[in-house]
């Protein structure tokens, strides 16, 4: 870390994926996919690590939304991990979810944003938000370690009582500097 403000709020709560795995259990997930992402890993690993939730490794993030389309449909609950730069990837697919009025729940960590090293992440990091509204998906977003549980209890509360679509934004700064 390197001593910032943002950095310091991390400190704070360190552990804001267990926050997030406890909702998780909650509100019965049953199955969590992804394309790997270090954003992500600490929650990977809890949900690799727990007997009652299935994981599945994602080739691309398309395959994730309608994984999750038969997970509902099968009767569990799941979720879709991913990073922003592959939202672009499943623009199409949103069209499944949101045709059929199948709840989906996203959890994504930003790219582009806060001390980005990597240029080419920039323009999907800005569409992101954007991408996901234009396809009618609630966009929500957690921007300190403390909101974690909170966002994530009420997003999936939208998504699977209300049958909603529902992307959860995990700031990039939450994440810490990445470093090359």
């Amino acid at each position: 870390m390197d001593g910032s403000a943002s950095d310091k709020s991390a400190i704070i709560n360190p552990d804001w994926p267990l926050d997030i795995y406890h909702v998780f259990k909650q509100i019965q997930i049953g199955q969590v996919c992804y394309v790997p992402d270090a954003g992500h890993s600490r929650l990977i690993t809890l949900s690799h690590q727990d007997p009652l939730i299935k994981t599945t490794v994602l080739t691309t993030e398309e395959e994730g939304v309608a994984l999750c389309a038969g997970a509902w449909l099968g009767g569990q609950r799941a979720v879709l991990l991913m990073q922003s730069s592959g939202v672009g990837n499943c623009v199409n697919m949103f069209s499944l979810m949101n045709s059929c009025r199948l709840p989906f729940l996203t959890l994504v960590t930003m790219r582009g944003e806060w001390a980005e090293f990597n240029p080419w992440q920039i323009p999907m990091g800005r569409a992101t938000p954007g991408a996901f509204e234009l396809m009618g998906i609630t966009v929500l977003r957690i921007d300190h370690p403390s909101e974690a549980g909170e966002v994530v209890s009420a997003a999936a509360s939208l998504a699977f009582d209300g049958d909603r679509q529902v992307a959860i934004l995990i700031s990039q700064r939450l994440l810490g500097r990445k470093k090359w």
